[in-house]
């Protein structure tokens, strides 16, 4: 038997996929272990072969496909521990990286916080000005080469480099994405000097208009390569000890995976890995079910996060907002509070608040009883009765109820006049109103009608708490996957091999244009989605593993001229006149469906910013039959529960989810409990299991 793999560390817990055949999918939970990520993979690997009653060896010996979500790029950016980077740019534009174009302060900051003028700061340096090295040499905005670039400079900066001791360079040069001939000599030179020093050019790695977001990711990618390469090649090499044979994936932020071996160029791409693994199995969960609109909720330990998927096609964006910069380099679009199922309660000047800071994995919540004495959403859940403390991770883990009162009493329940269970029951409610802001920014602020949507919830704690965050949009119609608890590592079990190539090459029309054809060359534009593609195809074909099958996808970002903002518009093939016409109308009949019928300004004319083109190659992809209906549900047992909706405890039917079957329905109020979550249905909602296991949460009409 043929097995994939998926694995996904989180801030929390480490999760398991297995997938075999047309069998059922395999699932397995360990504690996150921070200290060394590894340890934590090999102990979830080996709670999968022991469901398979099989040794560790003879598991990863019969495996043809592993796929690895890691936080590893997250946390080394955030905690700032990347390589020692130094920065040679063109002379005049040393501080582009400092200024960032006067967004850096207010970046990353709550709405909330942006009256507070004393919060407001730039971050601090990724590469300081000590090693930022300007160098004479020049390109203008057609791509012609104003002054030469002087090697001598170039050669004079490696040196003071050397000096610096630093491990890792960045080159970015003005203009360089239409002529990077002065980068690919700068980065000849700097390898002839440095020897081993790892050397990122913007042409490779973000060659898009912009100097600060392109400065910004070449920088960043030249700070997270050697640590996260590193880290990832020593979990390869120990796997293959243990006796795998295919390739190991790793997850990008793009919708697929990445090759293990083109690492170092895409290391940006991976920050945000694992919630794009959740977007990503919700896209293939929803194909399967033939549901085109979905708001993908993942609550786990740490954050909540959110993206959309529209009309069959996840949501991108070309820059995303990391830490306090700009990076441009495709992701799903995907936004994150920190509201988890370990975020933190605190009283602050008479105020209840709920994270962002959380427990984590260790110590983790006070019913942990692991030296925690912080009250957190998993205490309030536990105390609300919504929690069985013997059966938490499959009974795995005993959470101690007493803790988690003496924690909330203490911390929140004294200093703000309440009982136990008040304050446990504003700990939620609270938690649920940030989330459900959250799913109206992402939705009803970008244009989108929540009804249009069905939610899915998954995560640890997202089943726990998601009909009160849905019913804070009035969305009534909720999907918990049959893969709830691990979903994001099923999203890298189910992920293709991708890579995407783009390059800024603008097009643009004059003010009141009659047709883009009368201004815009076919063959140009065609030539440039041509040597992108050829980009991916190598890219795709060098990597272990590649082979026929390749699929190529072409989007083009464009704007009415003046606009700040872009929208990514699908490119049919073999461009002529009628179809770069047909190319703007189409631009323009998207920019009105998401801001309304007359937003758009065609007299101002319309620029094609960036060609983009993303790759795909498949994976093996083992998938579930379904099952037979026709089941039934019957409670094990009762408890009493508190739900928001009534204000007071319930008495609540319990159910077993490994017992559920096809077709059973359940009524609420009642709690579906199953290994790695708990499943909440409030009064007034219905639970009906579809033919793979998926829990469909209905609202009851009216």
């Amino acid at each position: 038997m043929a097995y994939v793999i998926g694995v996904d560390i989180g801030g929390t817990f480490t999760d398991l996929v297995l997938l075999e055949g047309s069998g059922p999918v395999r699932t397995a939970k360990v504690p996150s272990t921070p200290r060394d990520l590894t340890l934590g993979v090999e102990a979830v690997l080996a709670d999968g072969a022991r469901s398979l009653e099989i040794g560790l060896r003879d598991l990863l010996g019969a495996t043809e496909g592993f796929a690895h979500g890691t936080t590893i790029a997250t946390n080394t950016f955030l905690e700032g521990k990347g390589a020692r980077a130094g920065l040679i740019t063109t002379r005049g534009f040393g501080d582009t990286i400092r200024i960032q174009r006067s967004m850096g302060m207010t970046a990353g900051m709550k709405r909330q916080e942006l009256a507070h003028y004393s919060r407001r700061r730039y971050p601090d340096p990724l590469v300081p000005p000590s090693r930022v090295h300007e160098v004479d040499e020049r390109v203008d905005a057609e791509g012609e080469v104003v002054a030469p670039l002087d090697e001598s400079g170039v050669r004079r900066a490696a040196r003071a480099l050397a000096g610096q001791g630093v491990a890792s360079v960045a080159v970015c040069f003005l203009w360089s994405f239409l002529n990077p001939g002065h980068e690919r000599r700068a980065g000849e030179i700097l390898r002839e000097e440095l020897g081993t020093a790892h050397v990122v050019l913007s042409a490779d790695v973000a060659p898009v208009l912009g100097e600060y977001e392109r400065t910004a990711t070449t920088v960043v990618t030249a700070c997270l390569g050697p640590p996260v390469a590193g880290y990832l090649h020593r979990l390869d090499a120990r796997l293959r000890e243990l006796g795998l044979s295919c390739s190991l994936a790793v997850l990008n932020s793009a919708g697929g995976v990445t090759a293990l071996e083109t690492v170092n160029d895409q290391v940006v791409g991976l920050l945000l890995s694992g919630p794009t693994a959740g977007v990503t199995a919700s896209l293939h969960l929803a194909q399967s079910l033939g549901v085109a609109n979905v708001i993908t909720t993942d609550m786990g330990g740490t954050s909540f996060d959110v993206g959309l998927i529209v009309e069959g096609q996840p949501l991108l964006q070309p820059v995303v907002q990391f830490g306090k910069y700009h990076l441009a380099s495709p992701m799903l679009a995907i936004e994150a509070i920190g509201a988890g199922g370990g975020s933190i309660a605190r009283v602050r000047d008479g105020y209840l608040s709920v994270g962002p800071e959380s427990a984590g994995a260790d110590p983790g919540p006070a019913c942990y009883d692991r030296g925690g004495e912080d009250p957190t959403v998993t205490d309030a859940d536990l105390v609300l009765g919504v929690l069985d403390p013997e059966g938490f991770l499959g009974g795995r883990m005993r959470l101690d109820p007493a803790r988690s009162r003496q924690a909330i009493q203490r911390r929140v329940a004294e200093p703000l006049g309440l009982d136990v269970v008040a304050a446990a029951a504003a700990i939620r409610r609270i938690a649920d109103s940030q989330m459900g802001d959250l799913l109206r920014r992402v939705t009803v602020e970008r244009g989108f009608d929540p009804a249009d949507f069905v939610l899915f919830a998954y995560g640890g704690a997202g089943p726990t708490h998601c009909c009160a965050y849905a019913a804070e949009l009035g969305l009534g119609r909720i999907l918990v996957p049959a893969t709830a608890t691990v979903h994001s590592a099923y999203g890298a079990a189910v992920s293709d091999l991708s890579y995407t190539s783009e390059r800024s090459r603008p097009f643009r029309t004059p003010v009141g244009f009659r047709r883009a054809s009368d201004h815009w060359e076919p063959d140009v534009l065609e030539a440039v989605f041509a040597e992108l593609e050829g980009r991916c195809r190598r890219v795709l074909a060098s990597a272990r593993g590649g082979g026929d099958g390749m699929r190529f996808g072409r989007t083009a970002e464009m704007r009415f001229r003046r606009q700040t903002q872009s929208l990514a518009v699908p490119v049919p093939g073999g461009l002529d006149a009628a179809g770069i016409d047909d190319l703007v109308a189409r631009f323009e009949a998207a920019y009105e469906r998401r801001y309304g019928p007359g937003s758009g300004y065609r007299e101002a004319g319309v620029e094609l910013v960036t060609c983009r083109v993303r790759g795909v190659l498949q994976r093996p992809r083992p998938g579930a039959a379904p099952l037979p209906s026709g089941g039934t549900a019957a409670p094990t047992g009762e408890r009493a529960a508190y739900h928001l909706e009534a204000g007071r405890f319930l008495p609540t039917a319990i159910y077993k989810g490994q017992s559920l079957a096809p077709g059973a329905c359940l009524s609420g109020p009642a709690i579906v409990q199953y290994p790695g979550t708990t499943v909440v249905i409030p009064p007034g909602w219905t639970g009906e299991v579809d033919p793979y296991l998926n829990v469909w949460i209905l609202q009851d009409p009216p």
